[in-house]
């Protein structure tokens, strides 16, 4: 929950809820626990929800309508933006570890998502279904705009006349160490400029793999006999 922004957690008739203990597993997640609310029934645990999902494992009745988790979340997230009196509260229903939902408690739910699985082994612990659940959401409310970390020596698109430079000085190095031989070297820099083009380097890495063919010459002319040079 604290992974990605869920703050609200409502807790029905456990056999345990040790706040010492769960902070001592979950670091930094008092405010979280502190303010999780434990109720006798579901009926009261939802009582002020608009919407509700449940999650199985698997398909209980033919009757009913079951998501992926990801259409789950999209519904979930158009479900919260929609404005509405009282103001939308929509609830992510987890059954028990050992055994799940109870049809009746599914009978309390507007949609119903499964998690995909091999047919092999369909078991997931309560943690990994509520993880998977809650990265959806995250990814649909708000996640999905965020950028990715980049590297920290990322660097600008090479513009066209850097990438010709790069070119030039692979194909002049491949040409010095005689790579060429049988063929044809219009045929080779074609392929290469393909891979490069599929790869995407940024500045630094075109300058990079530049480098590499200007080393190429430089080392030749360091160590090659003068009358070898060419």
């Amino acid at each position: 929950m604290k992974n990605f922004g869920l703050v609200d957690l409502r807790v029905v008739n456990p056999d345990e809820f040790d706040a010492y203990r769960l902070e001592g597993i979950a670091h930094r997640t008092a405010d979280l626990i502190e303010a999780a609310r434990i109720h006798d029934s579901l009926d009261e645990a939802i009582a002020d929800c608009t919407f509700v999902v449940g999650t199985t494992a698997r398909a209980r009745t033919a009757g009913r309508t079951y998501l992926r988790p990801r259409e789950a979340a999209e519904v979930i997230a158009t479900k919260v933006a929609e404005p509405s009196d009282p103001e939308p509260r929509v609830a992510v229903l987890f059954g028990r570890e050992d055994r799940g939902l109870t049809n009746e408690d599914l009978d309390r739910c507007h949609a119903l998502t499964i998690i995909p699985t091999t047919p092999e082994y369909s078991s997931l612990n309560l943690a990994q279904a509520a993880l998977v659940v809650a990265y959806e959401l995250f990814l649909a409310v708000d996640g999905g705009i965020r950028e990715m970390p980049k590297g920290r020596r990322a660097t600008r698109p090479p513009t066209q006349e850097e990438l010709e430079q790069t070119f030039q000085a692979l194909g002049q190095g491949l040409d010095r160490i005689e790579f060429y031989k049988a063929r044809k070297p219009a045929a080779v820099m074609r392929t290469l400029r393909t891979l490069i083009a599929r790869a995407e380097p940024d500045r630094r890495e075109a300058k990079l793999i530049a480098a590499i063919g200007w080393e190429i010459a430089a080392y030749l002319d360091r160590h090659l006999p003068e009358k070898r040079r060419s």
